[in-house]
C-alpha cells in the first residue's frame, strides 16, 4: 500500500478506536484475549515483571527526548515516562484518548500529548528522540518496511525502541487467528508479528535485549481440570513463564513459541 492510502485507513481506525464499536466476533476475542490470558499474566505475574523489566531498560530518563507511541489515554508507564523524562510527547490516533491524557498531563510542563498520524509529515513533523515506547503498537502497521524506515526517521542517533507486540508464530495461535481473523473488527491494522516481521526489525535495529511471554505457560488454564491446589497450580504456571522469560532471550524457537514478544532496539 500506498502511504497515502495507509493515512487513509488510518482516519478509520482513529474512528474505531474513538467510537470503540466492535462486532460480535472482535467483543468475544478482546474478552478471551483481555479475561482469559490476562487472568493467566496477573496471576503468575507476568504482566508485573513485564513492565518492572520496561522501566529498567529506560534507564535515567532526565535528559531523553520520549515519544510514547499509540499510547491511546495513557498506558500503565505514560505517566511514570511523563514525569522522569526530560521531555514527554503521548502519541495516538485518537482525540478523544488525548484530551483524556492531556489532562492527566496538565501539571507536567515538559509534557504534551498529541492526536496525530505517526505517519504523516504534515500532522507530526517531530523527531530526535531518544526513546520510542510503543506497548501494543508496532504490530498496528501492515507495512513493516515503512514502519521501520519512520522509526529511524523520528529517532536520534543512537536512539531506542521498546516495544511489546503479539506474536503469529506458533501453531496453535495461527488456528485460532486464521478462524477469527476474518470477521475481526479491525482486521485492517491488526497484523500480529511474523517470523518474518521479527526479522526485519532484527536486520534494521540491534535488538539488545527481547523476551517472549505465554509460550508454555499460555497452556496454564488447562491445569484448573486437574487435580491439584492452588498452590501448586501457581508455582508450575511460574516455572512456565520463568522458563519462556529466560529461553527466549538467547534461542528463537522458544521465542517464536510465545504469544507475546518485548524488544529492545536501538538504531544503528
Amino acid at each position: 500500500m500506498k502511504k497515502e492510502d495507509i493515512i487513509e485507513l488510518n482516519k478509520k481506525q482513529k474512528e474505531f478506536y474513538n467510537t470503540k464499536k466492535r462486532n460480535f466476533v472482535t467483543e468475544m476475542w478482546s474478552k478471551i484475549r483481555g479475561g482469559l490470558l490476562g487472568k493467566i499474566r496477573k496471576s503468575i505475574g507476568i504482566q508485573q515483571e513485564a513492565y518492572k523489566l520496561h522501566q529498567s531498560w529506560f534507564g535515567d530518563l532526565s535528559q531523553k527526548r520520549v515519544l510514547d507511541l499509540g499510547c491511546y489515554s495513557g498506558n500503565n508507564l505514560s505517566l511514570y515516562l511523563a514525569q522522569n523524562s526530560k521531555e514527554y510527547i503521548g502519541l495516538d490516533l485518537s482525540d478523544v484518548a488525548i484530551e483524556k491524557l492531556n489532562q492527566k498531563l496538565k501539571d507536567i510542563p515538559t509534557a504534551n500529548a498529541i492526536a496525530a498520524d505517526f505517519l504523516s509529515d504534515a500532522d507530526f513533523p517531530d523527531k530526535d528522540f531518544d526513546l520510542i515506547y510503543a506497548y501494543g503498537v508496532l504490530h498496528h502497521f501492515q507495512d513493516v518496511d515503512m514502519l521501520i524506515n519512520r522509526l529511524n526517521q523520528k529517532l536520534a542517533p543512537n536512539g531506542e525502541i521498546i516495544s511489546y507486540d503479539p506474536l503469529e508464530t506458533s501453531l496453535p495461535i495461527k488456528i485460532v487467528r486464521a478462524a477469527y481473523r476474518p470477521f475481526q473488527s479491525d482486521k485492517d491494522w491488526e497484523w500480529p508479528f511474523t517470523k518474518k516481521t521479527y526479522y526485519k526489525f532484527d536486520k534494521a535495529f540491534d535488538i539488545t535485549e527481547r523476551r517472549g511471554v505465554l509460550g508454555k505457560s499460555k497452556w496454564f488454564f488447562l491445569l484448573n481440570f486437574v487435580p491439584m491446589n492452588e498452590e501448586k497450580r501457581q508455582a508450575i504456571g511460574r516455572r512456565w513463564h520463568k522458563e519462556d522469560w529466560e529461553t527466549s532471550q538467547t534461542c528463537d524457537s522458544s521465542m517464536f513459541s510465545c504469544m507475546h514478544l518485548t524488544m529492545k532496539m536501538q538504531k544503528r
